[in-house]
């Protein structure tokens, strides 16, 4: 049986430092690593070369994350592009998943953590294009979006309608934060994009209907400031990942 091909990933961060201690461990669990310390380097690899996924980091010199985040997904808008930010900078998470980013990480983070991120990103890069009909099943729910019905454990939801568009929006991009900017758009409109507290409101009815548990979802979960993450059934059904490093990352390493 042939092996599986190594997942090819493009690091980029201007600190030599930070770029060795994300290099090593991930070699050593299988990955191969290219660097680069620039965006503009970056560009030109990405353009050249072959990638499963990028870490981009998102304060460089030059052009910086975010002008290569948007350069990148002219040529690449499959490519899974993971962003390593600082904590708290809520406005460049949002700005960079509306510009196309797959993920972001917030350091300081474990390489457990950026290993699943990025085996994760990958995983939904790689599947085939699923149809706008298709049902989606994830853990215990299951979505028809032909008919436009909800199950768990094979039991029909009543959603309103406005519920039933947000599990639906959440559910395609299983995995990935949408921001509440872009789900608002989706679902209500352009003109509702500030409408963050209404759109809890209908976020909260919603955990009432499919969690077990509303206080503490396994499915619908919040980015903090960000927006909602719908998780995929790999995370639901919390297998451990396979040992391997896991020391903490630090931002100014």
């Amino acid at each position: 049986m042939k092996a599986a091909r190594p997942i090819r990933v493009l690091l980029v961060d201007d600190e030599p430092a930070i770029r060795r201690a994300l290099r090593t461990p991930l070699m050593e669990l299988g990955f191969q690593v290219v660097e680069a310390s620039r965006g503009e380097e970056a560009i030109h690899l990405a353009r050249a070369e072959s990638f499963d996924a990028v870490l981009l980091d998102m304060n460089m010199p030059g052009i910086g994350g975010m002008q290569t985040l948007i350069r990148l997904r002219l040529f690449a808008p499959r490519l899974p592009i993971l962003m390593l930010t600082v904590r708290d900078e809520e406005h460049d998470k949002v700005e960079a998943l509306e510009n196309g980013a797959d993920d972001y990480i917030t350091k300081p983070f474990s390489i457990r953590e950026c290993v699943a991120r990025v085996r994760s990103a990958v995983r939904r890069a790689q599947a085939p294009e699923r149809a706008e009909d298709a049902p989606i099943r994830i853990g215990e729910l299951e979505i028809q979006p032909a008919r436009r019905i909800v199950r768990k454990a094979g039991h029909t939801i009543r959603l309103t309608p406005k519920e039933y568009d947000i599990l639906y929006c959440l559910m395609r991009s299983a995995g990935r934060a949408v921001t509440y900017g872009k789900l608002l758009a989706l679902v209500w409109g352009a003109d509702y994009r500030q409408e963050v507290d209404y759109l809890r409101t209908f976020v909260r009815q919603l955990r009432k209907k499919i969690e077990k548990d509303p206080a503490h979802p396994r499915y619908l979960l919040t980015d903090s400031c960000v927006g909602y993450r719908f998780s995929e059934e790999v995370a639901l059904a919390a297998k451990p990942e396979a040992h391997g490093p896991d020391e903490q990352y630090l931002p100014h390493a």
